[in-house]
């Protein structure tokens, strides 16, 4: 019963505590969801083994270690498919049209701009993708991939840059 009372003593003391580090590091609510539920599961098992007066600082580094655990995780995920085609297409905007040349100019558009994007070197559209089509920060995206914040700064830039390029090239040779 004494081992039940310290759980619930250390669950209502540091579960939004952990859950609020999660988000801040994660920034992705079911995330932060899982490693709370694994960090409490965590408790569970060492809860004999350390001290209550010394709990905060096992807690609070056993939470960044496992954030740091899935932020890896997210990084292998990105650099096995850090886009795909349906973030993508949900990035360009649908444009819904009643004259039918206009809505089929649209789509012809859209498909350039997608196929200019996948051909970005990889270290470039990771970076694009993850900051014009996914919306995270320049911190979050050096977080993710590993790579200093200038360094992402650096790439999007030249993504942008190879981007506006390639686009003035195609438009270049339809007007030729």
């Amino acid at each position: 019963m004494l081992t039940d009372t310290k759980y619930n003593f250390l669950v209502q003391h540091f579960k939004s505590r952990i859950y609020n580090y999660s988000i801040y590091l994660l920034k992705n609510k079911m995330d932060a969801e899982d490693v709370t539920q694994e960090v409490l599961i965590r408790i569970w098992k060492n809860l004999g083994s350390f001290n209550i007066l010394a709990a905060k600082t096992w807690i609070m580094k056993t939470t960044h270690n496992l954030c740091l655990d899935y932020l890896r995780k997210r990084k292998a995920e990105f650099t096995k498919n850090p886009y795909s085609i349906d973030d993508i297409s949900d990035f360009i905007e649908s444009r819904d049209n009643e004259n039918p040349m206009i809505t089929t100019e649209n789509k012809f558009t859209d498909e350039k701009i997608k196929n200019t994007i996948k051909q970005l070197p990889d270290n470039l559209k990771s970076v694009f993708v993850l900051y014009e089509i996914n919306g995270l920060k320049y911190k979050e995206i050096s977080e993710s991939l590993e790579i200093p914040i200038n360094t992402v700064k650096v790439y999007l830039m030249r993504a942008r840059k190879q981007l506006q390029s390639d686009l003035k090239k195609l438009r270049l040779e339809e007007v030729a």
